[in-house]
């Protein structure tokens, strides 16, 4: 219905997405509030248990996933087995692993030996009856079923996605971040431990497809006229990147040439009834892939190839086979967040950013997950300055910054599982498009971001200050106090000034009140035709003009207050 109404009258449906996004916000403070006081709390014991390294999973490593899965749409349940390649980093005689407890182990080996294993919570606790010296690599095998939780409303929570087509032929989807992989299969479920490589093999009916991350390697026919598809991942990947779709999808096949002269292999799995109309919105991928090539990067995954796997639910990151489900529309859903009309599809380009920021770059720890939506978000902006030229981009940059709550911080809390607040989207692109208007020089800041993604920080699982010191490294500023406020505070800094002006000068009084107490940004102002940057700190400085300033917004995001 939206749709139909931003064509009927655009700047009126503008004003109603507006209302929207308000009432977003307001929902969203409401929403703070009740986690603030549930968090206020001291953390559970399965809130550690999901979210520590405590020694049960400091002391192995994991080396390789080996996933093979039977899912059941009937009953929307499933049964399958994993095996666990693991090097020991320090001796050890039990270990954790995880997986809900509304599913059921069957069995679990350890090095081929049955083991003993006890559950608590959402972990699995394994006892080997011998020591596991350090340096020694190992095996756990997991048999396991059961009926998985299933998504209230994918993506934003966890769990399988049970639909039909319009055909009426099943469509099986699963998105897990933040909630975690071991909603569906065992395994060691953080974010600071990724395996070099993985296999994902999962049985469907004959006439329909299995399609998961990496690349097809192999299909069987069974005995009983089911189909077994197999396909492995030939690097890193994050667990909750692992990916689960089942439908009567239609593949079609595409290239991209890299700039070197490398052919990337781009892969569509789309429902039979929109494979033309698939073919059509598709061609938008090349030139996107061109853009990030430029500022961040050849594509992470060229062994693995491209995809897009249309899904029952919006849309998600998945490793190397993105899940999209836009409806083939432009924008957000049919909405254009930015208020110009730009004629790409959102879930593509922001989705696709993430393969770089979060598959690629990845934070040890959910609490850090602002690396990956910040730098991901400022990717649409890099994507809109590429194809649209800077002016596009500073007004897509500040298009919803009223709809930054500022409620709390981008950070979450460490060790049990907890994001910050979801401002890291678009206040954590606000906050890298002023770090660029700090640093001031183009010539520097895209190939240090370029830098970061495609060698500093590549395939690496990273934290806030590996991020913060490269920099301060690679800028020769001291940008801390900068990541403090904007990352670790909730509150804007607020720029406190007054203006006196008589008969042949103006006055203007200016200072920083930051949360971070060293806390020094520039800001800029136009006085007349000329352009004029000065540094606030946190006491009053003084300076004098022909003629009232105006201030220059675009490029640094924070708050005014005059003081009379």
């Amino acid at each position: 219905m939206l749709c139909d109404l931003l064509n009927h009258d655009y700047h009126h449906n503008l004003s109603i997405f507006a209302s929207m996004l308000r009432f977003q916000v307001l929902l969203s403070c409401i929403m703070t509030l009740c986690l603030a006081t549930l968090h206020a709390q001291p953390p559970s014991r399965a809130e550690v248990l999901r979210g520590a390294l405590r020694q049960e999973r400091d002391c192995y490593d994991v080396t390789y996933y080996d996933l093979q899965i039977t899912p059941d749409m009937e009953t929307k349940s499933i049964a399958g087995e994993c095996a666990i390649h693991f090097n020991a980093l320090f001796d050890f005689q039990s270990m954790q692993i995880d997986l809900f407890d509304n599913m059921v182990v069957d069995e679990i080996t350890l090095n081929d030996q049955e083991a003993t294993f006890t559950r608590d919570f959402n972990a699995v606790f394994i006892k080997s009856p011998v020591t596991v010296a350090k340096g020694r690599k190992g095996i756990v095998k997991v048999k396991y079923h059961g009926i998985p939780t299933e998504a209230k409303n994918a993506p934003w929570d966890g769990g399988f996605i049970w639909k039909k087509d319009s055909n009426g032929k099943p469509w099986v989807g699963v998105a897990c971040q933040g909630t975690g992989a071991s909603l569906w299969w065992p395994c060691k479920d953080h974010q600071s431990d990724e395996p070099d490589s993985m296999r994902i093999a999962c049985t469907v009916p004959s006439d329909l497809r299995f399609v998961s991350n990496g690349n097809e390697t192999s299909t069987t026919i069974l005995p009983d006229g089911k189909i077994a598809f197999e396909w492995k991942v030939s690097y890193p990947i994050n667990n909750y990147n692992v990916t689960l779709n089942i439908g009567d999808y239609v593949h079609l096949q595409d290239v991209f040439v890299s700039e070197d002269g490398d052919s990337l292999d781009l892969d569509y799995y789309v429902l039979r009834e929109n494979q033309e109309k698939a073919k059509l919105h598709f061609e938008q991928v090349k030139p996107m892939l061109s853009c990030y090539e430029k500022y961040l990067g050849k594509y992470p995954f060229y062994r693995d190839g491209y995809a897009l796997v249309e899904t029952p639910y919006l849309g998600m990151e998945h490793q190397g086979a993105i899940a999209y489900g836009n409806k083939y529309k432009k924008g957000y859903s049919g909405m254009d967040r930015s208020g110009q009309m730009l004629p790409f599809d959102y879930i593509i380009i922001h989705e696709t950013g993430h393969e770089w920021w979060g598959n690629s770059v990845t934070s040890a720890d959910i609490a850090d997950m602002w690396i990956h939506e910040s730098f991901c978000t400022y990717s649409e902006a890099i994507y809109v300055e590429c194809l649209y030229g800077y002016d596009t981009a500073m007004t897509y940059v500040n298009a919803l910054k009223s709809t930054v709550a500022n409620t709390k911080p981008m950070i979450g809390t460490f060790g049990l599982n907890r994001e910050g607040h979801s401002d890291m989207y678009v206040k954590g692109m606000l906050f890298l498009n002023t770090l660029r208007h700090v640093v001031n020089n183009d010539d520097l800041w895209w190939p240090m971001i370029k830098n970061m993604s495609d060698t500093t920080f590549k395939y690496r699982i990273t934290n806030y200050e590996e991020v913060v010191s490269f920099f301060n490294e690679k800028t020769k500023l001291n940008l801390t106090s900068l990541f403090e406020q904007y990352v670790k505070n909730a509150g804007l800094p607020v720029l406190e000034y007054s203006i006196k002006s008589s008969r042949k000068k103006v006055c203007f009084k200016y200072r920083w009140n930051a949360n971070v107490a060293d806390f020094n940004m520039p800001v800029e102002l136009k006085v007349g035709q000329e352009k004029i940057r000065l540094t606030p700190s946190g006491k009053w400085q003084k300076t004098q003009f022909s003629v009232p300033p105006e201030f220059e917004e675009q490029h640094f995001y924070y708050r005014r207050k005059q003081i009379e």
